[in-house]
């Protein structure tokens, strides 16, 4: 049981001088007859709450941004009123910071035998799954002198998945697809390498598209139509490792790397394309496979909504025969990994050669758009100092580039906002010149 603050006040006021005990103290200090009366009978009208029936019901997911609904039912079976307040406490990563206090707390009153609903709105700041502590009600006596209090743990949890905020990209990238597919009006002549139709001949075609058995059937010259090979696999491997923790702007690397391979997820399974997914630093992380193409999006943006970066330095050796298992058939691998050069030197390029002659690989990495405002900067000593060392990290990431593509690999290196659609370009470059 609890003083409530209105019999705190008469008593600090020298209205009632209140009595009061605690387990441990040895006697009651300033009994007042008249208060104890009230405040005995105040207890004694409170609805008991260690009885109270609550059930939960509302959304399990969420994406990063949006707000869940989750809601409470509480039943109230004793046969006198229940006039409370209720506490629904979550993680404070579940809301918006300021806005907790208001969010989770709840008055209501509840008629005997009966039951009343109360939501709580979640807005994450964090993906993972967000999980109800516990939740505490206190029930008041009509005077509001002593209330009663009790906590119950009522299990819920609400998984938060990537925002996916590269989505706006995928209607221009799939008209492009469309394209290139043949399947509008402007069709890409000479692109892909899997036979589609004939059709006639029309000035400033290849000529060696001209199918001259079907030429010699009919009146008119024939050519072929092409469109891109279907069916590709397609292995998304994303890096846990230490790298992907570095911060640009408000979120780490690890994120804008998730949010372009949902991109090209998205993009590969309208062309046809089977899409599956590996994290790994140390050791596997998330492993996604064998998905249709109405599956794949939401069983990715599931298992990538629990991954954190793991501070410890990428293995290797490790990924690369994990990756190699997983895509035992030709497959076009995308490492959405770092550029810098120590983890390339020393880690990626020992064992790229195991990767490169087996599949076509694609390498995309995030890089940060605070170095290009760098190199720009001038005025005084610190900004000419700031300006070299932006200069000689993007040399640098130059460089690593280069050895890169030496092998064989696909670079794409562009800031947050730019990696998801260069990615998708890059991917359906691929796909055009028959490299899948």
């Amino acid at each position: 049981m609890a003083l409530t603050g209105r019999a705190a006040l008469l008593a600090a006021l020298g209205a009632l001088p209140v009595g009061i005990w605690e387990p441990g103290w040895t006697g009651i200090l300033a009994v007042n007859a008249p208060l104890a009366v009230a405040c005995a009978c105040d207890f004694a009208l409170a609805a008991p709450v260690r009885n109270l029936g609550l059930t939960r019901y509302g959304d399990t997911s969420v994406r990063l941004g949006d707000t869940a609904d989750v809601t409470l039912t509480i039943t109230n079976p004793s046969r006198r009123p229940l006039r409370a307040r209720i506490r629904d406490a979550w993680p404070p990563s579940s809301w918006q910071p300021g806005t907790e206090g208001e969010a989770s707390r709840h008055r209501l009153v509840i008629p005997a035998g009966e039951r009343r609903r109360v939501t709580t709105r979640l807005r994450p700041t964090r993906r993972g799954d967000r999980h109800a502590d516990r939740v505490t009600v206190r029930s008041y006596g009509p005077l509001g002198l002593f209330a009663r209090q009790g906590t119950h743990k009522v299990p819920w949890a609400v998984r938060v998945l990537p925002p996916f905020t590269s989505r706006k990209h995928l209607p221009s990238k799939l008209a492009r697809l469309r394209d290139m597919d043949g399947r509008t009006s402007v069709l890409t002549r000479g692109e892909g390498t899997e036979f589609d139709s004939l059709r006639e001949y029309v000035p400033g075609d290849d000529t060696r598209s001209i199918d001259w058995r079907a030429t010699a059937r009919q009146s008119a010259v024939a050519v072929r139509t092409w469109r891109p090979e279907r069916d590709r696999r397609i292995l998304l491997v994303l890096d846990t490792g230490r790298t992907s923790a570095g911060r640009v702007g408000d979120a780490p690397r690890l994120d804008a790397s998730m949010d372009a391979a949902l991109l090209l997820a998205a993009l590969a399974s309208r062309a046809g394309d089977r899409v599956d997914l590996l994290a790994y630093d140390r050791h596997l992380r998330a492993l996604v496979q064998g998905r249709t193409a109405g599956d794949v999006l939401p069983s990715l943006v599931n298992a990538m909504a629990t991954l954190e970066p793991e501070l410890v330095e990428t293995d290797a050796r490790g990924l690369t025969a994990t990756a190699l298992r997983t895509a035992p058939r030709r497959s076009l691998i995308v490492l959405l990994t770092t550029l810098d050069a120590a983890p390339i030197e020393e880690g990626l390029l020992p064992v790229l050669a195991q990767l490169t002659q087996r599949h076509t690989v694609l390498l995309a990495s995030v890089a940060d758009p605070h170095t290009a405002d760098m190199a720009k900067a001038r005025g005084n000593t610190d900004a000419v100092y700031e300006a070299a060392a932006a200069a000689q990290a993007h040399a640098e990431r130059d460089r690593t580039a280069a050895q890169l593509r030496r092998h064989g690999v696909t670079v794409v290196d562009a800031t947050p906002d730019d990696l998801a659609p260069a990615l998708a370009d890059a991917y359906l470059a691929l796909k055009a010149a028959g490299r899948l």
